[in-house]
């Protein structure tokens, strides 16, 4: 056993260092390039394996990568960015089993790439809906890589950076098989062809175009109204946050009296921006209503609703606030996050874990997509995580948002890395979508994001601020738009018949040598 763990030892700190390379990819880093060399080199490290010895070595990737890309979570704990970093790292252990063993199949870099959108597939919907926090694509968020969105979504372009990096790793098998003695150096083709269609898969992006012209505008203004401190207890004292951002609509109000700024045609308040159910107190209602009315023009509110019936439970919404008919039509958050927004199993797992009184009460999942009148335009409603589920945001466009928005509240993990992580799945619905994206956040990062993906506007963490931009509304649905779903599932079940035709084929194999030897 120790001369086992001392001959693993060198792969799996390479595995270790590989995992660290990759989460240097993502925001705050950015260092995209990093996740085609991070395919590659797990490609070579789990070449010619067992099944057994791929699984550690992704093992081995896996948790470095997420405990780095996670590490934003140590505001709750760091044994919450431990622990949700092993759940992730046994996806990959079985991703590392699915490479050693097709990795003796011919084409074995399809089959690999396939094996990344099977890995994605199933950790973005198990277990409770899913987390797809570190998905290729969203380090991907502002290469060469990003325009293939638009024509598959996320997991198209998870698959091109797979597909790069697997191409990448086979160029260096052929290139090591050349130290052969006797090898002459037409047998280098194979290295040269890899290495080739992985610099065209790579580039292939760029000549994909991406919407430029917009039906119409219409002119939108972000408030972030800012927390007084940033973590768990962001909120201080009731009405604190809801005074945060009715003030700054107030100022907005007084700025375009003055003649300082244009009026806008609707205003957008993040995630949470009233913290009391305003139908439940009135002051909260009053409030609002006040600066709706100072604004003259429909607000998106975010707030918290209790549920009506069932005690415990509320609403995550976001709340179209007229101001003469006052509060209207309403958007509730589809997904809400497990162990963060709701306790699954909480009597049970409260006794274990006294953390999670912390959560005191569950969020009631809505059931309908956010599209919402708001003012002149179709808005489409996302709430905070939900942009990072493709389901969710797919609906949305395709239910008729002519622009999305993202209401969410970053407080918690202010100046962590996660706001920038979040704000680059931003980036990408963008270009997926052809629609613009508003990410309006309470204390930052708020953006508003141009259907090509660019990033036009945005205000930095913890400043209040408001910011003005002319909207683009687009009708126009993208090729990812139409085609859903279907290609994510296709590739996940030819990555599953890879691994099956593998096992079959290794076990005729030892059939026959044992035949031989007998």
């Amino acid at each position: 056993m120790a001369a086992l763990s001392r001959r693993e030892a060198p792969r799996t700190a390479l595995a270790a260092l590989t995992g660290l390379g990759m989460a240097l990819a993502f925001p705050p880093y950015d260092l995209w390039p990093l996740s085609v060399l991070a395919v590659a080199a797990l490609s070579l490290l789990t070449r010619g394996r067992t099944g057994r010895q791929g699984a550690w070595t992704g093992f081995a990737f896996g948790l470095p990568f997420f405990f780095l890309l996670l590490k934003w979570l140590h505001v709750v704990g760091w044994d919450a960015v431990l622990g949700l970093s092993l759940i992730q790292a046994l996806y990959m252990a079985f991703l590392g089993a699915g490479l050693a063993v097709t990795s003796r199949l011919r084409l074995w870099p399809l089959w690999a790439a396939c094996l990344w959108i099977a890995e994605e597939w199933a950790r973005d919907r198990v277990p409770f809906g899913g987390f797809p926090w570190g998905r290729l694509a969203f380090a991907n968020t502002g290469s060469p890589f990003t325009p293939l969105a638009s024509l598959g979504g996320a997991p198209l372009v998870t698959f091109a950076v797979a597909l790069s990096g697997t191409l990448l790793a086979s160029s260096a098998v052929a290139l090591w098989k050349l130290r052969a003695p006797g090898r002459s150096l037409s047998r280098a083709l194979p290295a040269v062809e890899a290495l080739g269609l992985a610099a065209a898969l790579t580039l292939c992006g760029l000549a994909v175009p991406l919407p430029t012209k917009a039906a119409d505008t219409v002119d939108i203004a972000v408030v972030q109204g800012n927390v007084q401190k940033p973590g768990m207890d962001f909120l201080g004292r009731p009405m604190m946050i809801l005074d945060n951002h009715a003030a700054a609509t107030e100022k907005l109000a007084a700025d375009v009296k003055a003649g300082r700024v244009r009026k806008p045609d609707l205003v957008i308040w993040p995630e949470n921006a009233s913290d009391l159910d305003p139908y439940r107190y009135p002051q909260a209602y009053d409030r609002i209503t006040a600066a709706v009315q100072a604004i003259g023009v429909p607000v998106l509110v975010g707030a918290l609703v209790d549920h009506p019936e069932k005690q415990g439970y509320v609403f995550n919404q976001g709340i179209v606030w007229d101001p003469v008919k006052g509060p209207g039509a309403s958007y509730t958050k589809q997904h809400p996050v497990p162990f963060g927004e709701y306790v699954p199993f909480r009597e049970q797992l409260s006794k274990i874990i006294t953390r999670f009184k912390r959560v005191p009460r569950n969020f009631y999942p809505g059931d309908h997509t956010g599209v919402l009148k708001v003012g002149p335009a179709r808005l489409g409603d996302v709430i905070c995580f939900e942009i990072a589920y493709d389901e969710i945001v797919r609906d949305t466009a395709n239910a008729g948002a002519r622009a999305l928005v993202v209401q969410t509240n970053n407080a918690t993990y202010g100046r962590t890395g996660q706001p920038e992580q979040q704000l680059a799945m931003s980036k990408l619905r963008a270009v997926e979508h052809g629609r613009a994206v508003v990410t309006a956040a309470t204390s930052g990062i708020s953006a508003v994001v141009a259907p090509d993906g660019t990033v036009t506007r945005q205000i930095p963490e913890f400043t209040q601020g408001v910011l003005s931009a002319r909207l683009p509304l687009r009708d126009e649905k993208t090729v990812a738009d139409r085609v859903g779903a279907a290609p994510e599932w296709a590739i996940a079940i030819v990555a599953l018949v890879s691994c099956v035709a593998a096992t079959v084929i290794g076990r005729r194999g030892r059939t026959k040598d044992e035949k031989r030897q007998q």
